[in-house]
């Protein structure tokens, strides 16, 4: 039986943070993969802010992971671009384990994710079909569970001991705006990406040297 962490996102762009919460997931849990899972469309936006397209951050997640030590157990899936349309979680989950009925699906989230479970679609069959792994960003731990426990009193949850990081796909895009290097934020090929595709405003951001 495979086991398999899910982290979804918009990845827009992705950063080092989404790359650390990968790896600490591999680390800390009895996980033999771990999935990027790029949305398609967001469900509850029409649009993402200065989106390059669904492909071109599917290519961003495998040029983030690419530079990890623990590459080989990372993986950029592009079931939902693949599916189209709005992306929901609960999609994703049921597609993922009607391939391979015997994998062990975990979704890691942040808490911030966590505590609004109860607004995504199916919430309920979302904690059937997977263990929850959640990132603490500063809510309390019994709070995120008690939320979590009320809407299915036999879910799994673990939480991961990770200390937050101050790294956002809304800071990247600011500082590209302002002309400014991102690679200590994004790492150094997600950067040249950036920068050769002339994303998010970026224009001559990676040293050459």
């Amino acid at each position: 039986m495979s086991s398999v962490g899910i982290l979804g996102g918009s990845f827009n762009p992705p950063h080092l943070a989404h790359l650390r919460l990968a790896e600490t997931a591999l680390s800390q849990l009895d996980l033999d993969e771990v999935w990027l899972v790029p949305v398609c469309q967001p469900p509850h936006k029409p649009r993402l802010e200065g989106d390059p397209g669904p492909r071109a951050r599917l290519e961003m997640c495998e040029l983030l992971i690419s530079s990890s030590p623990l590459r080989d157990r990372l993986k950029v899936s592009p079931v939902e671009i693949e599916r189209g349309g709005r992306s929901y979680t609960v999609d994703t989950l049921s597609e993922l384990k009607a391939a391979d009925p015997d994998r062990k699906l975990t979704l890691i989230v942040g808490s911030d994710s966590a505590r609004s479970l109860a607004a995504w679609r199916e919430p309920e069959r979302i904690l059937k079909l997977a263990r929850l792994a959640v990132a603490l960003r500063g809510e309390r731990q019994e709070d995120v569970e008690a939320a979590i426990l009320a809407l299915a009193a036999e879910a799994e949850v673990v939480f991961l001991e990770m200390a937050p990081i101050g790294i956002s796909s809304t800071a990247v895009r600011a500082r590209l705006a302002k002309g400014r290097d991102v690679q200590d934020l994004v790492g150094e090929e997600v950067a040249r990406y950036i920068n050769d595709h002339r994303l998010y405003g970026s224009a001559a951001l990676v040293d050459e040297r």
